[in-house]
């Protein structure tokens, strides 16, 4: 079974999670505060699975999957509560990166 969802489909999902709360999407300073937040526990995770700093025992097990998990939330929330669409965001990031960006670094010969 075939779970993707396209990037407008994951906007509308939490749109329609925010909108049963009366107190709709926090402020957009609030958001970044908490975008913030969410990047320091990502952080977190990544260095105790990839760095030299392994979790207390006392620690909760957490995966550096439902961080970014967390992380995406909160940045559909910031993008549905400015009306901007990830999906025109993302294209326009990768044209940028397709043209400015295009001879940056070694491309891999196709073959090798």
């Amino acid at each position: 079974m075939n779970n993707d969802k396209t990037m407008k489909q994951l906007q509308a999902e939490v749109d329609q999670y925010i909108g049963q709360f009366k107190e709709g999407y926090f402020s957009p300073l609030a958001m970044m505060a908490r975008l913030t937040e969410e990047l320091g526990e990502l952080a977190r995770e990544v260095n105790h699975y990839y760095g030299e700093k392994p979790k207390k025992s006392t620690e909760k097990e957490k995966t550096i999957e439902e961080e970014l998990g967390d992380v995406l939330f909160v940045v559909i929330c910031l993008a549905n509560s400015l009306d901007i669409s990830l999906e025109e965001a993302h294209n326009r990031v990768m044209n940028k990166f397709n043209t400015r960006d295009k001879d940056r670094w070694t491309r891999i010969e196709r073959g090798e």
